[in-house]
Formats: C-alpha cells, structure tokens, sequence
C-alpha cells in the first residue's frame, strides 16, 4: 500500500499509514535483532567452551543475561494494546501539602520525568508552569510524544511523597512532603469528543512560569474548566491567547477521553492523582532520603536504594512492575 502512487491524494491517511509502517519496521527489526544476538552469542559459547576460554564464555553469558531482561521488555511493551497506549500523553505535576518544600519537591518529580522522556528518546513540552512562591513549582503540564508514551507513564497517576532533610528549613529537620502527577492520552484528531460551550468555563491570567520575551506581558494564557466534571487544562506557552486556547482544549478533551476510558475499563482503572488529596494515605510511592535511602512503590512493592538514579530518571523498574500488574489483572 506505501507503493500506491495514488496514497497521498489523502495525505492525513497517507502519514498515518507511513507511521504505522515504521512502527511495524522497528518492531520487526527489534526483533530480528534479538534473535541474530540470540544466535551469535550461542556460537561464541561453543567456540570458548571448544578452546577452554573461560573469560569469553563469560562475557557471552552476561550478554545473553542482558538479552534475556531486554526480551522481558519487549514482551512487556508488546502487551501496550490498550485503546490509547501508543499515544503521545500529557503528564501534570501538582504540588501538595508542605509549602515552599511541596513547591520544590514537584519541581524534583517534573525533572525526573523530563529526564526519563529524554532517555527514552521522548520529546518532552513543557505547555503551563506555574512557579512556587519562593522555590520550585505549585504546577506543571508537560506533553510527551513518542510512541506509548501514555501506555507507560498511565501508571504514574498518584500522589508521591518524599522524606528528607529539608534545605530550607535552618534547623535541618526532617519533612514530608507531597506531589500529585496525573497522565492523560493526547486525543487522536480522529476521536470525536464533543463538549458543549455551555460546560466550558474561560479564565484568561498572565503566564507566571519562565518564559521567552511574550510570556507575563499579556493575559495570553488559558485556563478551562469543565463544569461538569470539574476537569481543568490551562496553557501558558504559545505565542497568543488563541493558540493556547486551541492547545488547552486538546488537553481538556484528552482529560475527558481518559475519564470516559476508565469509565469503560472500571476495574483495570488507575488511581486517579488529580482527583484525591495530595496527602498522607494517599501515596503511591515513597521516596526517602533520610534516614536512610528508599524508593518504595506501594502498589506493587517494587524497590531500590538508589533513590538519586531514580530522581535522575531512572524509574522504568516502577513502569515495568506497575505496567505487568495492571495487565495481570
């Protein structure tokens, strides 16, 4: 079907088609990879063991040690088939009880997904910031697009705490603090979501996060609600009120879809972070830093003590048992 001279006379079809061909390549290839690793290591085994090479045998061994957790993902990956796992997400971080150090902690839990996304090779944007009052910030809303971006961050809606030393606390004593994160599905132009004017509340503000030479000299930001539902999407980083305005109802609508998927998957739904409190008994996972070092997941009970490489992007450990229990169920 790519060869058909006549497959861009509809060029939306057309793109979507060529995606869906270099998804399939690269799935392919992923695979075809897999298995020429699979083969090569197998021969370089019975070569050492045929010459007595110990230390080739073990680098083959650790190779295919590697291969085995790296097929354990893919197998993983290949489960993504829920209705908007392959899409972009958009991914909101909201500061909870504990002030200027709730405020700091949201900044921590934004940087670690930007961090993750870049490893991944995700495009990460940040669309609305808004700053704490003395440090960090109260909220954020940032879209990730890449493949199943949203297949593998949706398990991250929830509240996480932190524990450590305060550095803004001169007397250094120990706080906890909260921040919520809540995923959504960027909506396909294809999925019609219909909201009617009269459900929309409007709220123009000037933009307050960091910004280039147009931010907090206008009232261009946007805020919507949604009446019914109390869902709300605000953009601050385009150029005029319009184009925020378009890009925060690409968020509302993608908001309202993931509300009315996990009305239709009710006991596969995830916890829903922006609609708990951000506080104690609320939490999904633990991030300790004193008096000890901990990363808790308190869903699945995954964890490690290297609580920097996991503020430093490194959560697929949390993704990947979240992701497999959730489709165990």
């Amino acid at each position: 079907m790519a060869e058909d001279p006549t497959l861009w006379d509809d060029p939306d079809n057309a793109q979507k088609i060529m995606q869906d061909r270099t998804r399939l390549e690269t799935k392919i290839s992923a695979v075809l990879d897999i298995e020429n690793t699979l083969n090569d290591q197998v021969d370089m085994i019975a070569l050492a063991e045929a010459e007595g090479d110990d230390a080739l045998i073990k680098e083959a061994e650790n190779i295919l040690f590697d291969l085995q957790k790296l097929v354990a993902k893919r197998q993983l990956e290949s489960l993504l088939s829920g209705e908007a796992d392959a899409n972009d997400a958009y991914l909101e971080v909201n500061a909870g009880a504990g002030g200027t150090e709730a405020c700091d902690w949201a900044n921590i839990i934004l940087r670690m997904y930007l961090r993750w996304a870049d490893q991944h090779g995700y495009k990460a944007e940040i669309l609305e910031m808004s700053d704490g009052d003395e440090a960090g910030i109260k909220s954020a809303t940032v879209e990730i697009k890449g493949e199943n971006a949203y297949g593998w961050l949706k398990t991250e809606n929830g509240v996480h705490r932190l524990v450590r030393i305060s550095p803004y606390d001169s007397n250094a004593r120990r706080h906890t603090s909260f921040a919520s994160v809540a995923v959504s599905p960027v909506v396909d132009d294809n999925i019609e979501i219909e909201i009617e004017d009269k459900d929309i509340r409007i709220d123009t503000y000037r933009a307050s996060g960091k910004g280039g030479q147009h931010v907090n000299k206008t009232d261009s930001a946007v805020r919507l609600t949604h009446i019914p539902t109390g869902t709300v999407a605000a953009c601050q980083n385009g150029r005029s009120q319009h184009q925020n305005k378009d890009t925060a109802m690409k968020m509302l609508k993608a908001r309202l879809y993931d509300l009315e998927l996990q009305k239709r998957d009710a006991e596969k739904a995830q916890i829903e972070g922006d609609k708990t409190d951000i506080g104690w008994g609320h939490q999904i996972r633990s991030y300790v830093l004193h008096p000890y070092q901990m990363v808790k997941d308190l869903r699945t009970q995954a964890e490690t003590s290297q609580s920097q490489a996991v503020l430093d992007g490194d959560i697929d450990l949390f993704l990947e048992k979240a992701l497999a229990a959730q489709l165990g169920k």
